[in-house]
């Protein structure tokens, strides 16, 4: 057996379906359903019996669950008392889509040159999976577009960015810049699944609503955004987007970003750590992201 088949088949019990564990684990539902169906062939016994409203243990996975728990835990001990005794120190980094293109490369830069012996790894999540990876030791810090509740996690702004809108060449050469909210009446809005980041989304919906737009059905949860996806969505002059000045992907000549006239959408990005961590390069990098885009006091 492996640790992750382990960790896998933990997930499915506490999640009490596949495709939420599926979800809280970031792999597709095929390929948890093949890592669970594995495990069961390897040990010779059925673990799970899947219903049409999730899953349900058996005897024997019951007793398995006992057992991985406990190896789970001792695993996760060993890796942390043997990573006291490296002299590296890994800063592991929560990173949303379209961050602007300066804020990492600047605060990256300046934690080399003040922590030499930090390596930073970063992993793309929503928000709502950076604040669950925090919370779970996954993560030390992370990027995310609204800031959490609790005192449980510290949360530091850095950086505001007044959104705008890309749309097909034509279109935007017909409503000139900036655009007006209630202009794009009748388009369809390019959106991401409210379950990636609910309050972001919410405040999008509720000012489209606002200036009597149609925010059309959610998003499925497990469709992920992808942005290069939104040049092709807005190309053809029947969709809108919205996107952030200096949008690090290229444009075609077929589509224009313009700015919205009165700037009613801002995105904020806040860093988020533990409220008890300690760390000395954790410190020096969100203070080198505040750096990046200083705020007026």
């Amino acid at each position: 057996m492996e640790i992750r088949e382990l960790r896998a088949f933990v997930a499915v019990v506490e999640a009490g379906a596949m495709s939420k564990a599926a979800r809280q684990l970031h792999v597709s539902q095929p390929a948890l359903s093949q890592t669970i169906t594995a495990l069961e062939r390897r040990l010779g016994v059925r673990l799970l019996v899947r219903t049409s409203t999730g899953v349900q243990v058996t005897d024997a996975g019951t007793t398995l669950l006992g057992e991985a728990r406990a190896v789970l835990a001792r695993h996760d001990q060993a890796v942390a008392t043997m990573a006291r005794h490296t002299k590296t120190d890994v800063l592991r980094v929560g990173v949303p889509l379209e961050l602007p293109p300066e804020l990492l490369p600047s605060a990256l830069a300046r934690l080399a040159e003040d922590c030499p012996d930090t390596r930073v790894q970063a992993r793309h999540l929503s928000s709502v999976a950076q604040v669950a990876a925090l919370r779970a030791d996954e993560l030390d810090v992370g990027l995310v577009r609204e800031r959490p509740a609790g005192p449980d996690l510290d949360a530091l702004l850095v950086v505001e960015e007044n959104v705008g809108v890309l749309l097909a060449t034509d279109l935007a050469e017909k409503l000139g810049s900036p655009v007006r909210l209630e202009d794009l009446a009748g388009l369809e809005w390019f959106a991401f699944a409210r379950a990636g980041s609910p309050a972001w989304y919410d405040e999008l919906a509720a000012t489209l609503r606002s200036h009597g737009l149609d925010v059309g059905p959610e998003v499925p949860e497990d469709r992920r955004l992808i942005v290069e996806l939104k040049i092709p969505a807005v190309s053809a002059g029947g969709a809108y987007a919205f996107a952030p000045p200096g949008w690090p992907y290229p444009i075609p000549d077929t589509v224009r970003w313009l700015p919205l006239a009165g700037n009613p959408l801002v995105r904020r990005t806040w860093a988020v750590w533990p409220a008890t961590s300690h760390r000395r390069d954790l410190a020096k990098f969100v203070a080198a992201l505040e750096d990046v885009f200083p705020r007026s006091p």
